[in-house]
């Protein structure tokens, strides 16, 4: 047990500053899935590429996997700068010891709150700050993330219904009423059942 609780004993700071490296990697990688479904826009991607799919009436074509495929890569080309700027504000000066993990961390949110604020409804952003109890920040900054990240993700989902729904819906239905409108006109009520 006390080898266990005196890991660190006679080790240069070196080691120890490699020690949390490694854990703050592991960190991010384990929360990876979460940070890229929740943080990012692949949710809404990927829920647009699946109504293309279902509006042509294809069942598996194309399989899920080009799909997720074609949604991560379109997710890293849309988020490309805000990672870009993470690296240069946040990582970089981290692993050249500049900063602190703390200060790492507090420049790293700072762009990606951004980004999930350019893409967050007010109305959403402000029924999670109620639950949460907490008053309009002056900043973006000052929004903390287990309220922005749940209010980002409710957006993206309506949004991606709605862009969904456009897809979907009004090209259909006027391929139906097209259809209808021929049969009408050769006096078919209806099409026999075969």
């Amino acid at each position: 047990m006390i080898s266990l609780i005196d890991v660190f004993s006679g080790s240069d700071a070196e080691s120890i500053s490699t020690s949390v490296r490694l854990l703050l990697l592991l960190t991010v990688l384990s929360l990876a899935p979460s940070i890229l479904i929740l943080m990012t826009s692949f949710t809404r991607i990927l829920i647009v590429l699946s109504f293309v799919r279902t509006s042509l009436a294809t069942q598996q074509m194309p399989p899920n996997q080009v799909l997720i495929g074609l949604a991560l890569f379109m997710t890293f080309f849309i988020m490309a700068p805000t990672f870009q700027e993470v690296n240069e504000q946040a990582l970089q000066p981290l692993f050249e010891e500049e900063l602190t993990l703390e200060e790492a961390y507090e420049n790293a949110s700072l762009p990606i709150k951004e980004f999930m604020s350019k893409h967050t409804r007010e109305k959403d952003l402000a029924l999670f700050m109620n639950y949460a109890e907490i008053d309009r920040p002056e900043t973006i900054q000052d929004i903390p993330l287990t309220t922005l990240v749940p209010a980002f993700a409710i957006s993206e989902l309506k949004t991606a219904f709605q862009m969904g729904f456009m897809i979907f819906v009004p090209p259909f239905l006027v391929i139906d009423m097209a259809v209808a409108s021929v049969l009408m006109s050769m006096g078919m009520m209806m099409l026999p059942p075969q």
